[in-house]
Parts: C-alpha cells; structure tokens; sequence
C-alpha cells in the first residue's frame, strides 16, 4: 500500500499538479470509510489508521490529507462526512474544517432491484443546510454517472450502468431537474460567498419550533458590511410563516431560502424552476445505402432491429479444454478462478445402481443436490443437461435431480456476478460455496459431495478462444442462425451493424435476451440480465419531504431492471461493428435494437410568485444598483443538449395552466397567444429563456388572479432540422 500511495503521489508531483505547484488538486484522501469497519479488526485497526495516516504525511505533498467517516482520525488528518445528510456533522477536532466528502445524490441498483430516485429538491435542503449550519467543502457522489464496463461491477449483483441518479447520467446527458436545480442552488450559495468567508461561524437565530435562521455577516474585500442568510423550515408537512429582521416569508416544509443580502430571496430549495427533460430513446436509422445485405435492418411491427443476419456458436456443457485439473474435495471460487472469469466447471461421476432406480420410482422421489450455502449463481447439470439454477448471495442451494442407470455426470457452474467491494475481511468473503454438499434421496444415504473427485475447468471455451475479437472471431466455426430456430441456452451470437448518424449517445437494446455478457468490437460493454424488479415498492407519487433513504422514491417497479447498454461512439467505426454475445439462458438476438438517447422533450413550469433569474442578481444594473431585484420578473428558461435545438413546441399556455410534463392542458385562463410568443422566442434555438409576465404576453389574460407558464418543447438534433431552415 505505501509503495502504490508513493507512487501516485510522486506522479502528481512530478506533473505539477498540486495547487501549490499551480495545479487543481487541493486535497487527498487516504483509506475511505475505514471506520465503518475499524472495530471488526480490534486494536490492529486502530493501529492502521494511525500508520496509514503517518505514512500520507510523510510523503511531503503539500496538502491536506482527509479520512471519509473516520472519527478517530489523527490530529493532522481532517475527518470527513459521507451520507445523505451532513448538517450535523462536527469533525473531532475545532480545529478542523467542515467537510462533506461524499454527498449522496442517488443509490446503487442491484439487478432485480428498482431505480433509486432522490428528488432534487430534498438534495438541495441537505446542500443548502450544510452551508447554513458552517459547512465549508461539499462534493458529490456521483456527481457524473457512469457504466460499469466489462466484469467490473461490485455488490455483488450491481447492475452494468452506474448512473446513481446522478445530475449528469450515464451518457453524459443532463438529468433534469436535478442538474439545473443544483445549478441554481450554486449560483445562490456563491452570491452568499462575501459574506460566507467574512464570518468565522453564522449567528443563530430561531424563527418558530421548527424555524430556524443563520446570519453570517462581517466586512468584505472592500471594506464593506456584507449580509447573507439561510432560512429553514424543517417541518416534513406544514409551510411556514416567518419573520426575519422586519420582513414577513413563506417557508414551504423541508425547505430553506437563501438570502444573499439577508433581505431578497434568490433560492427556496423546494421550489423548482429548472426545466424537466425527459430522454427519449429511438431506433437507429440505418444509413442511406450504406447496408449490406449482413447488414440489412429487419423491419416488423414499425421497429428496426439490428440485423436479420445472424451467427451461432454452441458454447460445450461442462469441462472443454486440456488446462483443467482434478482435485479431491470442492475448493472455493476465486482461489481457482483468480477472477478470469465469471464461471466455473465442477464435475465429476456419480455411479446410479438399479436398486436406486427402483427405489426413487417406489417412492415418487428425485434425488437432490444439496449445498450449505452458495452465491451468485449456480447451474447445476446431469449429463449436459440442464437441471435447474439457484441464484442468491450466500444463500442454501437445494436442487432435484435425474440420473439414469449407470455413470452419470454430475456438473456444477458457480458464476459471479460481481465481487464484495465493501466490508472488513472482505478478501475472505470468496464465492462458490460454503460448507457441506451432499446428494439425498440415495437408497443407502446421502452422499458426500465435499469430500468427492472433481474436476474443474475455468472459464468458458469462448472466452479462452477470444472469440469476441475481431482479430479471432473468425478463427471459430460460427453456423448461420435461422430465423426458426428456438433460443438455447449457452450460445454465442455474433453480428455486424453500422453506427447510427450523429452524435448521440449509442445504446443496445437487449430486452429480447436472457443472461449473459456482450462485446462490441473486442470491449466488454459488460453483463446484460433481463430480470424484473419487485412489483411493489414503488410510489405514484414522490414526496420530497422528510428524510431520504434509497427506499423511498423508487422507480421502474414490475420492469426489467436494465435493458439498454451504453456504446462509447469512441468504440464504433463508421459501419460494421462486430457485435458478439454469450447468451446463458435463451434470448432472440434478432429483436435486439440498437439506439440513440438525447434529451428529446423539455418542459418548464414558473409562475409569477417565483424569484427573480439568478443570473440577474449578477449584471451591472444590479450591482451598481441602478436595477432594483423585485422588478425583475421570474422566467422559464429552456436548453437543448449540445448539437441540438428546440424544433417545436408541443406545448405553451400563460394563465393558469393544469398537469405537468407530458400532461399539460390548458386552464380556464389563457393568453391565446402562448404559442407564438414562446415559439418565437425558443424555435430553431439551442436555449432561450420566457419571461413570465404580462408585459412578454402583452396582455393580462385574467386580472387578479396569480398566473403560471407551462411550456413542453421537443429537442431535435441540427442534422435532422437543417432541412427547416433552423
């Protein structure tokens, strides 16, 4: 471990990347979250702590140096926060700053599982209160999602995306709105910065029983009186009537504003006027004359699928190569994989007398395989035959069996799905199986399978021929799949597609599939697993209030939980892309889909009682005061991924209009103008923003009564809106 630390920090150094030096970094972390698991190793935990913290210091970075959740950190070393909320937090020493390390915006998704969802506005109330109880550094985790490419995702049974929720998506899309509204929460706390740095610690103030104000307020740069203030309503079910230095405001529950003056709301956190982008996912287009007759696009039912040129492999059952080896007893998982692989062959002889025939058939029995404790995956066969599959993370794995009269072989395949990654002794966690195997059901007794011969194979034949490669995937003797054919277990499928135009995210829909692991172009795009998440569990309707946990919230309950897989367009060429699968349970390769996902719908939603733009509180007028912030009226501000613009409007209605995203309809109050005024505004533009007001609407479409504009736009990439004359 020091050589590894030494290392990294050495090449730092010597890039010049420390801030010292004139570079970005301004901070280190060693371990991470060890505390969690400290007491596990008793006094020898203790003991690496300090040794792990005099070995950072010692290295002369240049730096801080922090522990994640590590309350007994040395005196040198800052303990640091992770969790959803850190408000409360106190390091252990006053001498040590505030920090957030880990601001958890989102939850990891186990196949089988729903989506966690953490809405935007319950992440900025525990933002915004951090900073308002004396915060001084907040990250998040993750802050860009991510794929778990290849065999590298954890748990176990973590899915391939790493999205997490996070305010910029597996693709590198926004998620909004999340991200705006996060960006809106920054640009307010960072119009509080003069003052935020002026003070050593706010001043507290209790607004109601659940209310509560901090003051931070001091000299800044120039010399004069700077002023900034967070307002909280803790409440989880009533908004909140207060006073604060002779001015009245409505706090809406779990919220808190933000007052960069101490006098002007510029952000509440639960009132959101960032826009809502909702992705959508379309079928590629082939390219016009560019498919050859490999390539040709099926067409049925509307729907493009990837090829109707097909090739199988049969993957053999059981032991294939010359590198196996035998060894009397079951040995555990990684020790003989080294993870090379997810898989595992285990087979050997089991000798089935006529007096057992005879007595399973008198009795209307099976016999039956019977392991103490197993995971991630077991497959057991008799004889290349499929007798049933166990899935579970250390779990009792019972499977009935056929033999017939003779030698039989018993074949067993432990698979993982994903490595422990979190934990103390995790390196002993291992895979496979635990304790004793046994076969029932035998007329003279069980038999002991732990302590029996057997022979083990690593990996699959595929996988040691590389036959996802285009360098060696030819060298394997693939057949033509007929449409026909039903789907079979342990199949390798190979094809050719072309890269859809433009540059949008690429994906593969493989919802047509069972199990298994893909490869375009010789990269391990990572596992595929059409299992269906729990029906329940799932709310209609997501309340932002109260404590989060990644229970609460959840989406895409009774789906499958993935089903599309990223593409890094730097993977593809311009047309046929080797696509390789190895399929574990049965699928139909020729429905699967491959697609583009952009951000294709927009909708925003701000009415008149919302605040002033923040980007207003930044411009000359302001500043010099010649412009007053409670004449500037609130606006809906609407922006296409790059390489895109706003090609319709589906959607616009100033008044007092019903639904939300995707359900709008108009109210009983309505300026019959909308559309035109916001398509003139927004049409064949990239972003554009409306302002809310009767002065842009030009007229006052129902006096008296408080009016809101709701507006659903459609995102089309430039390419394909040329022909418009955008």
């Amino acid at each position: 471990m020091q050589k590894f630390v030494t290392k990294i920090v050495d090449l730092m150094r010597e890039a010049k990347l420390f801030c010292w030096q004139g570079g970005p970094i301004i901070m280190l972390q060693i371990e991470n979250e060890y505390g969690d698991v400290e007491k596990s190793y008793g006094q020898k935990g203790k003991d690496y702590v300090k040794w792990a913290a005099s070995m950072a210091l010692g290295l002369g970075a240049g730096v801080p140096w922090v522990m994640c959740k590590q309350t007994d950190a040395p005196e040198n070393i800052i303990d640091a926060c992770n969790g959803y909320y850190c408000d409360g937090f106190k390091p252990n020493s006053q001498t040590k700053p505030v920090l957030w390390t880990e601001d958890w915006d989102g939850w990891y998704t186990k196949w089988g599982g729903s989506l966690p969802h953490r809405p935007a506005e319950d992440l900025a109330f525990a933002v915004a209160r951090f900073y308002q109880r004396g915060g001084s550094f907040q990250n998040y985790y993750m802050y860009f999602g991510g794929t778990n490419f290849g065999r590298t995702s954890g748990g176990p049974f973590y899915i391939t995306s790493y999205d997490y929720d996070a305010p910029l998506d597996e693709y590198g899309l926004r998620s909004e709105p999340k991200w705006g509204h996060l960006k809106d929460l920054h640009a307010a706390i960072k119009l509080c910065e003069p003052a935020l740095v002026a003070a050593d610690a706010p001043q507290y103030r209790k607004l109601g029983s659940k209310q509560e104000a901090h003051i931070y307020h001091g000299h800044g740069e120039t010399g004069g009186k700077v002023c900034a203030a967070f307002l909280a309503n803790i409440d989880e079910h009533k908004s909140a009537h207060v006073k604060f230095n002779g001015q009245s405001y409505t706090l809406a529950p779990w919220s808190v504003s933000i007052l960069p003056d101490c006098r002007h709301v510029a952000f509440n956190t639960a009132k959101v006027g960032a826009q809502t982008s909702v992705k959508t996912v379309e079928s590629a287009r082939p390219r016009v004359g560019s498919m050859s007759i490999l390539q040709e696009v099926v067409r049925q039912d509307n729907v493009s699928y990837i090829s109707k040129s097909w090739m199988a492999l049969k993957e053999p059952i059981g032991i294939w190569g010359e590198n196996n080896f035998t060894f009397q007893g079951l040995l555990e998982h990684l020790n003989v994989t080294k993870d090379r692989s997810d898989y595992l062959w285990h087979k050997t002889r089991i000798n089935v007398t006529e007096d057992d025939i005879s007595f399973w058939k008198k009795n209307g029995a099976n016999p039956t395989v019977s392991i103490d404790s197993m995971r991630d995956v077991l497959r057991v066969f008799v004889n290349k035959q499929l007798s049933g599959s166990v899935v579970g993370h250390w779990v009792k794995a019972v499977q009935p069996v056929s033999f017939v009269q003779g030698n039989n072989d018993l074949l067993l395949l432990t698979q993982t799905v994903g490595l422990q990654n979190y934990g103390a002794f995790l390196e002993m966690d291992g895979a496979g199986f635990r304790g004793k195997a046994k076969l029932t059901g035998f007329k003279n007794g069980d038999m002991d399978l732990s302590k029996s011969s057997w022979t083990y194979q690593v990996g699959l034949k595929g996988e040691a021929e590389k036959i996802y490669t285009v360098e060696h995937n030819e060298k394997a003797e693939w057949s033509t799949l007929e449409t026909d054919v039903s789907s079979s277990i342990f199949m390798w499928y190979k094809t050719y597609f072309d890269t859809p135009d433009g540059t949008d995210p690429v994906v593969l829909d493989l919802e047509s599939m069972g199990k298994g692991q893909a490869w375009v172009n010789g990269h391990h795009i990572g596992r595929y697993w059409n299992i269906i998440s729990q029906k329940d569990g799932c709310e209609k309707a997501c309340d932002y209030r109260g404590a989060y946990n990644s229970d609460k919230c959840t989406t895409n309950c009774g789906q499958p939980t993935q089903t599309r897989y990223y593409v890094p367009r730097s993977w593809l060429k311009p047309s046929s892309n080797l696509l390789v699968l190895f399929e574990e349970t049965g699928g139909n390769p020729f429905k699967i889909l491959v697609k583009t996902v952009t951000a294709g719908i927009l909708c925003g939603q701000v009415s008149e009682s919302h605040y002033p733009p923040l980007r207003k509180w930044s411009t000359p007028d302001y500043i010099n005061g010649t412009l007053s912030i409670d004449s500037v009226a609130p606006e809906v501000h609407l922006h296409c991924e790059d390489g895109h613009v706003i090609s319709s409007i589906e959607f616009a209605s100033y008044g007092t209009p019903r639904g939300s995203c995707h359900r709008f309809s108009i109210g009983k109050c309505h300026a019959s103008n909308s559309i035109s005024i916001v398509s003139e505004a927004c049409k064949g533009r990239n972003s554009c923003f409306i302002e809310v007001s009767n002065t842009a609407f030009r007229s006052d479409p129902c006096s008296g009564i408080l009016k809101t504009l709701a507006v659903m736009a459609r995102c089309s990439s430039t390419q394909n809106t040329s022909d418009l004359g955008f």
